[in-house]
Formats: C-alpha cells, sequence, structure tokens
C-alpha cells in the first residue's frame, strides 16, 4: 500500500481520465443501447386510480422532505403518470393500474422513512381500489404494478434479518413491484420485479456541473459511514462489515479520499474521480450509483448478488466495476490494475447523455429518463398472459396472512 508502487499507476490513470475527457462518447452497442433508446409511448396504456389524498398528497404537504429523500421516485411517478401520454381515462383499455401510494413519506425527526405503518398503508389502499373498482378482483393485482423504494422493497424494513422474516407483503404477491431494492435468490425481490434507481435530486446535480475537461485528479472517492453505531453498536452487520473493511485498509492509503465527512464540494469532487466506491449500506443499493453515473465516475459495487437498475439497458458490467465484498482488502490491487484502455472506454460510455438520463427523475420528464425505463419495463411485459385472470369466484390470495401488526386498521 505504499506510495512509490501506486505513483506510477495513478499518473498513468489521471492522464488516462484527462485523455478521455477529450474524445467522445460511445453509444453502447447491440440490445441493450435498442432498450435504453426505447420510447414507450404507444407500447401501453396505465389507469390511474383515484385515491383520497391521504394516501399520497396530504403526507407530502404534512413534510416536505419526502419530495427530496432517495425514496422520492414513488411521488414523483404518480406526477410524472398524470400528465403522461400513456396515461388513459378508460380503465377498460388500461394494460396497467397504478395505485397511488407514498409509503415512504411517514418521517422521523431525521429524516428517516418508518416502513412500520407502511404495511397497513398499503393494504388499506388496495381495500380501497378492490371495494371500488373491479380491477383488482378480476386479477387478485396481476395486472398492478406498486412502487415500492424501501430498503428492502415490499418486504418493509430497513433490517435485512427482519426483512427476511417479513416477506414480502402478501397481498402483493401477484403484483409487479416497481423498487430500488434487489439482490440475487433473495425473499424481497419477488420474480418480475422491476428494478430501478433511488431518487437523486436533477436539478441540485446539474448546478454543480464542473466543465468537461476538468482533471479527475482523485484516483478513488467515497463520502459516508463506515460503522452504524446507533444500530450496529458490535459492528459487523452493517454492510455486512464492507464499509468498516474499507476503512480500516485505506484510511492511511494516498490513493483513497475517503471520510465521513459530507463536504459542500461532494458533487464536485465525484466529477474529478476516477473511481467512486458504491458499497451496500443496510441495503445492498444507494444513491451513490445514481451520482457516480452521472458525474461520469466509475462506479465501484461492493455487494454482492446485487441487482442492477434497468439491467437490459444499462450495460452495468462494461461501465462499472464489480469487487466481491470479501476482496475488499484487496481493493487498491485490483483498481491499480486495470489497463488504461479498460478505463478509457468506461469512461466514454459513461459520457453517454443517454446513460445519465435513464438513472434520474427529472421534472418536468425527458425522454428516455427513469420514468420512460420503467414504462418500457412495463410494455415488455405485455400482453398479459391467461393466468393472470382469474376464474369467476377464484382466490389466490389470502387477506388475513401476515403479521398480526398489519392487519390493523390504517
Amino acid at each position: 500500500m505504499g506510495t512509490g508502487r501506486a505513483a506510477l499507476p495513478l499518473a498513468v490513470l489521471l492522464f488516462s481520465a484527462a485523455l478521455a475527457a477529450a474524445q467522445d462518447t460511445e453509444r453502447i452497442e447491440g440490445s441493450a443501447g435498442d432498450v435504453l433508446e426505447d420510447d414507450p409511448v404507444g407500447r401501453l396504456k396505465v389507469y390511474v386510480y383515484e385515491l383520497p389524498t391521504k394516501y399520497n398528497k396530504k403526507m407530502v404537504a404534512k413534510d416536505s422532505r419526502c419530495l427530496s429523500h432517495m425514496f422520492a421516485a414513488e411521488i414523483f411517478m404518480h406526477r410524472f403518470l398524470l400528465s403522461s401520454a400513456i396515461r388513459t381515462l378508460n380503465p377498460e383499455e388500461a394494460d396497467w393500474f397504478y395505485t397511488p401510494v407514498y409509503t415512504t413519506c411517514d418521517l422521523t425527526p431525521w429524516g428517516h422513512p418508518l416502513p412500520f405503518k407502511s404495511p397497513r398503508i398499503m393494504r388499506s389502499a388496495i381495500q380501497f381500489i378492490s371495494k371500488r373498482w373491479p380491477y383488482w378482483n378480476r386479477t387478485e393485482g396481476a395486472d398492478h404494478f406498486f412502487v415500492v423504494p424501501h430498503d428492502f422493497g415490499a418486504c418493509f424494513h430497513y433490517q435485512e434479518e427482519k426483512a427476511i422474516e417479513r416477506g414480502v407483503l402478501p397481498l402483493l404477491r401477484r403484483a409487479t413491484l416497481v423498487q430500488t431494492f434487489g439482490q440475487k435468490d433473495h425473499v424481497c425481490l419477488k420474480e418480475g420485479s422491476i428494478t430501478i434507481p433511488p431518487y437523486a435530486p436533477p436539478q441540485k446535480m446539474k448546478t454543480h456541473l464542473v466543465p468537461p475537461e476538468t482533471p479527475r485528479s482523485i484516483f478513488v472517492y467515497f463520502r459516508g459511514l463506515f460503522y452504524d453505531t446507533a444500530n450496529d453498536p458490535e459492528g459487523g452487520y452493517y454492510a455486512r462489515g464492507a464499509r468498516a473493511s474499507v476503512w480500516e485498509n485505506f484510511k492511511n492509503n494516498p490513493l483513497f479520499d475517503i471520510s465521513t465527512d459530507h463536504p459542500p464540494t461532494y458533487y464536485e469532487d465525484m466529477q474529478r474521480a476516477v473511481f467512486c466506491l458504491c458499497p451496500l449500506g443496510w441495503a445492498p443499493w444507494s444513491p451513490r450509483l445514481v451520482e457516480a453515473v452521472v458525474f461520469g465516475c466509475i462506479p465501484v459495487i461492493i455487494a454482492d448478488d446485487i441487482v442492477l437498475p434497468f439491467a437490459d439497458a444499462i450495460p452495468w458490467e462494461e461501465i462499472g466495476v464489480f469487487v466481491a465484498e470479501d476482496d475488499v482488502p484487496k481493493l487498491d490491487t485490483i483498481l491499480t490494475s486495470i489497463p488504461m484502455e479498460v478505463i478509457l472506454r468506461k469512461q466514454r460510455l459513461l459520457a453517454n447523455p443517454s446513460m445519465k438520463q435513464a438513472m434520474l427523475f427529472p421534472q418536468p420528464a425527458q425522454p428516455g429518463d427513469a420514468f420512460h425505463q420503467i414504462l418500457n419495463g412495463l410494455a415488455r411485459k405485455l400482453p398479459h398472459g391467461k393466468d393472470v385472470f382469474l376464474k369467476p369466484g377464484q382466490k389466490v390470495l389470502n387477506w388475513t396472512e401476515g403479521p398480526r401488526g398489519d392487519l390493523k386498521p390504517w
């Protein structure tokens, strides 16, 4: 880990980063590039249920912090759909049904969502639509989609052990879930779910852009927690120890600009870095993925078995670096060993505007953004199979299943 061994590779990499800034962007070849540029308009129609405002707008009016935290996609998806060309006011011609319920808007004084009421809110909303319209009952939700941006999606808990114990809310087992959480072979990622990026504020990020010719003089960058002593006082559970390992191994390494401080120049610093660490926290995903892509910093993904956003449209293997959690102590060797031409190509792909656009939820919406990628994902699931529609009188879901606390009225 000494400076002498790494000095030459660092100099070469920084030169390559400056060179990349002057080069053209590169379009993603093959099916991923085609999917990224798809236009969902004309390929599907969505009916938006009109719910009492207590399920959505009143929550935001009570606590506007919901509009800026990383779970805000559920709010902006609702707003987008209300004025989208794919919205239909005739439910009989709809391919999909959307229930605008905000399950991450009940916040602690520190701004963290409290998931404990979320199952009750969701159950109440589903009860409402099932009593007032016939569409839920004919499929028990199989042609409905829900945005559930919690740490562990519709398992509705921020601690993995308890999320696994809970499992996906029983009433959502036939629905398509649009969620930030993604991990292979995990009970909280239902087959057929659409994995999306967390919300990061597009306008705020735009105001922090630096000139594209700015040299990338930082080799590895990370700002955030290494330990969560409040929720994991003994250590090892938070981030499965991966963040702690980053700190213990590289806190004194000059190639690594890592700290718990969150400076006002955070966004600018990412644009001056070659690699940005994107380790798991309580869940495998984080807004750093979005920030890294938008700011052209090669994401170093440290989260075993993660399922990444829009994986059929974004070639994560080509733009990022994957490091196994157990290999964190070798991070310096792994990154300094990457050939210059590989780094150059990753930077050219990251410079592609369509790649950045796909990770954002801008207002107003723009072609190819995350809203449109979600719709593309829904369109690719059409037409619905015959098993979507139940026979008259047929029931699959058990309304009384789940923890007793979830069954209380909301």
